[in-house]
């Protein structure tokens, strides 16, 4: 029992959840600073995590049905290829087409619980929040291949869950907390197109649209990966500008080493995917190491590590922030 649990975590991928719940954490520590129920914060996080999950499923499903439509796939074939990660259970056969139709539905019915539960306690604006997340999570297969997977991600990790949030914990509307939700959703933002750049050639071979792909090589699109990273930096000024946070949202920067270090290594990869930068101590944790090592998996998961690590740790920060701020 125990291990058919941990098989369907591990596909409903969730080792994706860090992003959601550090963008939790830091309108849940405004909230709960400006005297928000913490309860309800608490409680939205199993609903946001739960929608989170739908949407991994729902993608892979999705994806997996394309997949099968083409008339040159090749199970084995997309088996040895170790970066692709996404519906290999499906792929492999370990889950049945209705199986994952069912486990979604599952996700998607419990975080519908939690909203039916808010809207009974805290009235009409939780059903705008809950819509806008339910549509991005059921829609988000649809909008990555109009090479709009980046706004959905943006719009669910910023207006929608900040919004969101704020709104259950203290019962009212906030533009405050949509620019608050700025700093980790381009962090968030980040993480997903580290992913595409890292996948361009494999998604060129199967004609799948990103925004990455929108550039001649993976060099080029590099360039959307800096300026959000300059997007991620130059936002924290603005809680200081409109008086949301104080100086102590400079404490963020102490990452920018780390950011340079992910952009050099992405440099490194588009020139030769096999290469793994140098392993130092401020890349921890770096979990599953070995194993990955023998699967040839490293030079890739390294870099979503870095990606991963260093939304962490902004994260962190910027909740420590508030809490210097506002505590």
């Amino acid at each position: 029992m125990l291990n058919k649990v941990f098989t369907v975590l591990e596909c409903s991928r969730v080792f994706s959840l860090p992003m959601t719940i550090l963008s939790w954490l830091v309108v849940f520590t405004y909230s709960a600073l400006e005297g928000g129920n913490i309860g309800y914060g608490l409680l939205a996080l199993v609903g946001i995590s739960l929608a989170h999950l739908a949407t991994n499923v729902l993608d892979d499903y999705f994806d997996y049905k394309s997949l099968i439509k083409q008339a040159d796939f090749d199970k084995k074939e997309y088996l040895k290829n170790c970066q692709k990660t996404k519906c290999r259970y499906l792929v492999a056969g370990f889950f049945k087409e209705s199986d994952v139709l069912i486990l979604a539905c599952t996700y998607l019915g419990l975080a519908a619980l939690t909203g039916l539960f808010f809207f009974l306690k805290c009235g009409i604006g939780v059903v705008y929040f809950a819509l806008a997340g339910g549509l991005i999570a059921v829609l988000y297969s649809f909008l990555s291949k109009l090479k709009l997977s980046e706004a959905a991600v943006a719009l669910a990790y910023g207006p929608a869950l900040f919004g969101g949030v704020y709104y259950v914990m203290t019962k009212t509307y906030s533009w405050e907390v949509i620019l608050l939700s700025l700093p980790t959703m381009f962090m968030t933002v980040i993480l997903l197109y580290i992913h595409t750049v890292m996948d361009f050639e494999y998604d060129r071979k199967e004609d799948k649209q990103t925004l990455a792909t929108s550039f001649d090589s993976p060099l080029d699109a590099l360039v959307v990966l800096k300026w959000l990273l300059v997007a991620a930096y130059v936002s924290p000024l603005l809680l200081c500008i409109f008086d949301i946070l104080d100086w102590q949202v400079m404490l963020v920067y102490l990452t920018i080493p780390l950011a340079v270090d992910m952009y050099k290594s992405m440099v490194d990869f588009t020139v030769n995917p096999k290469s793994v930068p140098e392993n130092r101590w401020f890349h921890f944790p770096m979990e599953n190491k070995e194993r990955l090592i023998k699967l040839n998996a490293w030079a890739f998961m390294i870099r979503m590590y870095q990606s991963r690590n260093l939304m962490v740790y902004f994260s962190l920060l910027l909740s420590l922030a508030a809490v210097l701020a506002l505590g």
